[in-house]
């Protein structure tokens, strides 16, 4: 009786030890939950975007080295830009959409840097979808080493899980472009949105391989027009940690974080199985993303090292992804990195919801990092376009005025059909 009374209680102990565990993972997941949907609230967001990685799990990405020196050469910047044919304030636009931090290289040396809203240089910023030119960059070197054979392969090929969903056949160059065709709904103020239950899923500590092989419909044939799509750009992790098989946390210390010069750790944001939340959940301090793009538009070089392949650079910011299929639009698109209207050659910009930039303009030699936490990002009656063009406007005008670079008139925008 006495052994079995034991052998109870042994039972009942491990049951109880059990409830626990299950009762504080319970726990965590509706925390997560709670922390997503409160994400965006007007007395939480600015605080929210400075402390991702502890409202959500993650994984650090450890910066090594010494530190690459950002010397300051302190210029003034213009005090009014110009758009839809009249001078705006730039301070006022800076109010206006919510800036965090506002950050200005000219041959890479700082030439403005300020902190808004009770942020300050030690912030780790949320990239959101500007984590998708990172990507892009990620992808240069395995290309180019041939883990990787061709961007014409499908992704199949890489990652047979995706076989029978709306990604089988779609190639990885259709994929890098947002021309996969796959039905996905971006919209972010649906709750019931393709982008809002992905969300929900990285929250409750679901898979984000298992959410991108769900998918089973295609809205057209891929590469027949852009549609810009968010798991898109998982779906370029996915291929990525397959050919080389190590995680997306591995490749961006390999490639770029332990021999860039950054001043500290970078944070992706997973899953619950570690997997890197890829299509926005980077986590940067501002000086570190100027530096990502002072290597952008050095061509990939930094010190008489190469990080990334100069040609591949120069391919993923060209205007080459098919037109996009929502009328008006005035962006061009590439691999995964934006091309602004009447560009010049080497002008491109990374961009993520809520009023993040980070834009490269290589005549004038300036690198410009804008972080927001802006709610009415799309509150412009063109679904946040007339907005991105204005703060494009802004950059310009900032690009001038430190170069002798010529400014172009960044066009309003109009709805379709009108002239």
């Amino acid at each position: 009786m006495r052994t079995a009374g034991r052998w109870l209680l042994g039972i009942v102990s491990v049951l109880a030890l059990a409830a626990v565990i299950g009762a504080v993972t319970f726990q965590d997941r509706l925390l997560r939950l709670y922390n997503v949907l409160t994400l965006f609230d007007e007395t939480r967001i600015t605080r929210n975007f400075s402390s991702m990685d502890q409202l959500f799990e993650s994984t650090k990405i450890p910066r090594a080295g010494g530190v690459r020196d950002l010397p300051e050469r302190a210029a003034a910047l213009p005090q009014h830009y110009r758009f839809a044919g009249r001078s705006r304030s730039i301070a006022d636009w800076l109010e206006q959409t919510r800036t965090t931090s506002l950050l200005v290289l000219r041959d890479g040396a700082i030439v403005h840097e300020r902190y808004l809203l009770g942020t300050g240089r030690e912030d780790r910023r949320i990239s959101w979808s500007m984590a998708k030119s990172f990507l892009s960059a990620l992808f240069g070197p395995v290309l180019a080493d041939g883990r990787i054979r061709g961007l014409d392969d499908v992704v199949t090929r890489y990652v047979p899980a995706l076989a029978g969903t709306a990604y089988d056949g779609v190639t990885i160059r259709q994929v890098l472009q947002m021309a996969s065709g796959v039905k996905f709904n971006e919209d972010y103020l649906d709750f019931n949105s393709d982008i809002n239950r992905m969300g929900r899923v990285l929250a409750l500590g679901g898979s984000m391989d298992a959410f991108a092989a769900g998918l089973r419909e295609r809205i057209r044939q891929p590469g027949v027009a852009r549609q810009y799509t968010s798991i898109d750009t998982h779906v370029i992790g996915m291929v990525l940690r397959a050919a080389t098989g190590k995680s997306l946390a591995t490749l961006m210390h390999e490639t770029l974080w332990s021999r860039l010069g950054v001043e500290d750790d970078a944070v992706y944001l997973t899953d619950g199985f570690g997997v890197a939340f890829a299509l926005g959940g980077l986590n940067l301090r501002t000086r570190d993303y100027a530096r990502f793009g002072q290597l952008m538009l050095d061509h990939g070089r930094i010190d008489g090292a190469q990080l990334v392949p100069a040609a591949w650079i120069d391919e993923a910011v060209r205007n080459s992804a098919p037109v996009a299929a929502a009328p008006g639009s005035a962006f061009g698109y590439g691999y995964q990195w934006w091309v602004p209207p009447l560009a010049d050659e080497g002008e491109f910009f990374a961009i993520g919801v809520y009023g993040q930039y980070l834009y490269v303009n290589r005549k004038a030699r300036v690198v410009i990092v804008k972080t927001s936490s802006h709610r009415g990002f799309r509150n412009d009656g063109a679904r946040g376009e007339r907005i991105r063009l204005e703060t494009i406007a802004m950059f310009r005008e900032i690009a001038g005025a430190l170069s002798d670079w010529a400014v172009p008139e960044t066009p309003d925008w109009r709805p379709p059909g009108a002239r």
